[in-house]
């Protein structure tokens, strides 16, 4: 600890998981900084959901439920379609925030709940952003004293800090400095990957169903769109692919993907048009708007143009923290497509500032200890990704895609849905009141 035992936090990454933990580390009395490799807040990206112990947090951050909800993606249903646009099952959200459906009842743009989670805490006086400015190098010492961290751009000077919290997600470089490993060793490749980005509802004349829709053809291809309550002119579109479960996760099926997203998103945004533009419904004028949109030569993740696109994996590490660094969200505990990425964020961030800074305090390591305890068995439950997940999203062949249409046709007219739903995604489980620890906050 410092000498005027005051907890000296850095967190790096000021997305989700990273203004989330400042929140509670300053409710517990410590003094943070974050830094963001960005110049400024990124507020484009894809849709998140907020379900289970997501929800749970949000409703202990004064306000935080009622800005989401004035962000939420307004969405009745989701329609599956046959490749004339017909729906042939619908699944619809519950009403209950407390039980969800496929359709969640707090779906919300990624930038959207990071503005929130900035605008919760940037006038908080313990907590200081610094934007555009990197870590470069992490001292431990061996007596486990305070780290010292040295910084890429100069904008802030080495200095100590008590914690480091890596939250600069899955490909975290934070969690690389301090395991001393490449930024993918704990990465696990599920040969998938997934793009989101936005077109002009123009590019869609015929589509004028109240509802989201999603299309899957043969090849493990899978779309999905939805409107954009930003800008009700434009359109949400979500493309992903599965390639085969029994294919080796390596290279040797991912090659293509990660070639593409080396060399910029233009040459990214083109091989995923030549993968999908013969998918049918209306894949091919939706990869059409998708080139039509200007485009950076950067492959980061937010470079203007509201294009991302990623390798779907899961982080799996061998422990939630090394020394005196910790891993929050996905620099931690990425769940691949099980769409607890943000509930897990949300959790982590407020379970490790209460172990550490509350229940712990003055225990460092005990606070550690403690997180890792509490997050595990959560962890290991909303990572579990069912292979139906698979099977009801993108099948590989015309054979089997027909099936899933059956059984999602019979499964919604009998009326199932919600209870099929949690035994294929824990996520989409009942949330439990108790299923957190309580902390008494000292702010």
């Amino acid at each position: 600890m410092s000498t005027d035992s005051k907890l000296r936090v850095l967190i790096v990454g000021a997305s989700i998981a990273g203004p989330a933990a400042a929140y509670w580390f300053a409710k517990a009395g410590a003094d943070v900084t974050i830094i963001e490799r960005f110049t400024q807040l990124r507020t484009n990206g894809q849709n998140v959901d907020i379900r289970t112990v997501g929800v749970t947090v949000m409703r202990k951050m004064a306000g935080m439920e009622t800005a989401v909800r004035a962000k939420t993606v307004p969405m009745a249903g989701i329609n599956f379609v046959d490749t004339n646009g017909r729906p042939f099952a619908t699944i619809r959200a519950t009403g209950n925030p407390d039980q969800q459906s496929l359709v969640s009842e707090y779906e919300i743009g990624r930038g959207d709940l990071s503005q929130i989670l900035f605008d919760l805490t940037k006038h908080t006086k313990n907590i200081r952003y610094v934007f555009g400015e990197q870590l470069s190098s992490i001292q431990q010492p061996e007596n486990n004293g305070p780290v010292t961290a040295t910084f890429t751009n100069g904008i802030l000077p080495p200095q100590d800090f008590d914690l480091i919290v890596a939250c600069d997600g899955a490909t975290s470089r934070t969690r690389a400095l301090a395991l001393n490993c490449p930024v993918r060793e704990h990465m696990h490749p599920l040969n998938s990957w997934a793009a989101w980005f936005t077109i002009p509802s123009s590019a869609l004349p015929n589509n004028k169903s109240p509802h989201g829709q999603s299309y899957s053809a043969p090849g493990g291809r899978f779309l999905a769109l939805g409107p954009d309550p930003n800008h009700p002119s434009s359109t949400r579109i979500t493309l992903m692919t599965f390639h085969p479960p029994t294919a080796p996760p390596s290279a040797s099926v991912m090659t293509p993907f990660r070639q593409a997203q080396s060399q910029g998103n233009t040459a990214l945004k083109q091989y995923i048009h030549d993968h999908f533009h013969d998918a049918g419904w209306q894949t091919a004028a939706i990869v059409q708007a998708m080139l039509a949109s200007p485009s950076s030569s950067s492959s980061d993740r937010d470079d203007g143009d509201n294009f991302y696109a990623t390798e779907i994996a899961q982080v799996k590490t061998p422990c939630l923290f090394q020394g005196r660094v910790v891993f929050v969200g996905d620099a931690g505990y990425a769940p691949g497509p099980t769409g607890a990425g943000t509930s897990l964020a949300l959790a982590g961030a407020y379970v490790l500032a209460g172990e550490v800074g509350v229940k712990h305090q003055g225990d460092l390591g005990g606070g550690l200890r403690g997180y890792e305890a509490v997050m595990r068995p959560v962890v290991g439950e909303l990572q579990q990704v069912s292979g139906l997940v698979r099977g009801v999203l993108a099948p590989q062949t015309r054979w089997g895609l027909g099936v899933r249409n059956w059984v999602l046709w019979f499964v919604c007219w009998a009326r199932v849905v919600e209870v099929v739903q949690r035994f294929v995604v824990p996520v989409f489980g009942k949330r439990e009141e108790g299923g957190l620890p309580e902390y008494e906050w000292a702010a």
